[in-house]
């Protein structure tokens, strides 16, 4: 399905301000449906003036939807749809009298006029202002009923916001972006009005404010100086809470008493260019923030534990070493230098993982620590100095840590045995795709021994590798001359889709 963006840019003149407006709008006027009752449904003009189309949808969660199929990127002609010419060409909300029963079901169509404000844009010219489209607001009537105290106050809340779409004061100008997890309009309600009294808490949001604390009614109560009193009693009162509980700004905030945690989000209600009140939504937000410290502990257990076998690791590593200089014959002593270095590759891994709050690693540095102690292996006359060409990204621990290895095989052999005594060049060079990790660790050494058969080596590294690579990380491994000379040996991991491939991309280049 085509997005907002798609629509817009294909079919409507807005330009790239027009469009950010529309995308605040369109985050947050899940709002404006729930407090409605109502099906929201947004046009935008077409091009050329000859109608409207549908760009974005909303369904209330507080009622029935006149709407069950999806209506975005319908294209009606102009004088289809009256209400909607009429919104537009007069610059008002327009109500119709009776309902529409031509779907069998009585609906109420109301069309409300989307305003932008500029900043002074010369395409706002002198008024400072563009209309860019127009709401249609369809309410399903056939559940209706005598209104209680709750739903009189939604709907003139809705009024109330319709009224700011139609003068350009909702969304608000530069506010910060909606979270996904801030409070809606079913989590509970409170209205205040200009001096930042409750006239109206509904039974959700009572409910919260009984769990801080509160045993007298809120109606009619100073929402700042209640909260501060059940939740900052002997500490210095958080300043946001009282811009917040004000409903002065549109902003969000959190507090706690007792062990409860609600969070509040203000509306500030601005019609006919004066403020007359706000909407505070309440989120009783206790049992996620305790499963929030509770991931958040098992992170710092997780990454204790890293560095602990980090610690262990380095401590074998030493013991070996300390075993190896002791050792007198040298094929046992270089032995245990080459199972130092492999320990030492899996310590790396571990200590990244020590430092990050998932399981994934940037394996870019870990590429690099491992190539930087080939380089520390290879005999001084050699002159050896390895490099990456393009970037590992951001890849899981289970990936990460046989790949370490593997790499510090491939290039520990290639210093010991093709570059032995001799200068050249080692290179790994990196390719990743959508779905898969393309290596290739080069040299211009002696190149392969003659008859030389992966399958039938006897070399403990090249074992390993191919025991890592296909075994473990379900891949493929070849190794064949290089075209001028030395090795070449062509690694193709392949990569779960969910890995953070964004994250690994656009940084390819030569280190």
């Amino acid at each position: 399905m085509p997005t907002l963006s798609d629509l817009a840019v294909r079919h409507t003149a807005l330009d790239h301000a027009d469009l950010e407006w529309m995308h605040s709008l369109v985050s947050d006027w899940q709002l404006l449906a729930d407090l409605s009752f109502a099906d929201l449904i947004l046009w935008i003009p077409l091009k050329d003036g000859s109608g409207w189309v549908a760009i974005a949808q909303m369904r209330p969660t507080t009622g029935p939807t006149v709407y069950h199929d999806d209506v975005v990127g319908t294209i009606i002609a102009k004088g289809e749809r009256q209400l909607i010419d009429t919104a537009w060409d007069e610059r008002r909300i327009c109500r119709e009298g009776d309902p529409d029963w031509s779907t069998g079901v009585p609906v109420r169509e109301e069309t409300i006029p989307v305003r932008r404000t500029c900043g002074g844009e010369p395409e706002c010219g002198d008024a400072g202002h563009r209309y860019l489209g127009v709401i249609q607001r369809s309410t399903n009537l056939s559940s209706a009923r005598t209104p209680s105290r709750l739903e009189l106050t939604y709907l003139q809340s809705a009024s109330d916001l319709a009224q700011m779409v139609a003068e350009g004061r909702f969304p608000f100008s530069g506010a910060e972006p909606i979270l996904v997890r801030s409070p809606r309009v079913g989590d509970g309600l409170l209205r205040l009005d200009r001096a930042g009294r409750v006239t109206y808490a509904s039974p959700n949001a009572l409910s919260a404010y009984r769990r801080l604390g509160l045993t007298a009614d809120l109606v009619g109560a100073e929402l700042g100086r209640t909260t501060a009193t059940l939740c900052y009693a002997d500490e210095p009162i958080n300043e946001n809470l009282m811009v917040v509980a004000s409903g002065k700004e549109p902003r969000e905030t959190e507090v706690e008493s007792g062990g409860t945690v609600v969070q509040l989000r203000a509306i500030p209600l601005v019609v006919g260019g004066g403020r007359i009140g706000a909407l505070v939504l309440i989120r009783d937000v206790t049992e996620l923030r305790r499963r929030e410290r509770e991931l958040m502990t098992k992170d710092a257990t997780i990454r204790e534990i890293h560095h602990r076998v980090k610690n262990n690791l380095q401590t074998v590593a030493a013991l070996l070493r300390l075993q190896a200089r002791r050792l007198q014959v040298p094929e046992g002593r270089e032995a245990l230098e080459e199972a130092v270095r492999r320990v030492g590759s899996i310590a790396i891994v571990h200590e990244t993982l020590s430092h990050t709050p998932d399981e994934q690693v940037d394996f870019d540095d870990i590429a690099d620590r491992v190539i930087a102690m080939a380089s520390e292996v290879s005999a001084p006359e050699a002159q050896v100095t390895p490099r990456r060409i393009g970037s590992f990204g951001v890849l899981r621990s289970e990936i990460a840590t046989p790949l370490a290895m593997v790499l510090t095989e491939l290039l520990q052999n290639a210093v010991q045995h093709g570059l032995a005594q001799r200068p050249g060049r080692l290179e790994v060079t990196v390719s990743r795709g959508p779905d898969q990790l393309d290596v290739v660790v080069s040299d211009t050494g002696a190149g392969l021994p003659e008859g030389f058969d992966l399958e039938a080596t006897t070399s403990l590294g090249l074992q390993i590798v191919r025991t890592l690579v296909v075994g473990e990380l379900s891949g493929r491994l070849s190794i064949a001359p290089r075209q001028g000379g030395g090795t070449e040996v062509t690694l193709v991991i392949p990569l779960p889709r969910s890995d953070a491939w964004s994250e690994g991309i656009g940084r390819a280049g030569l280190v």
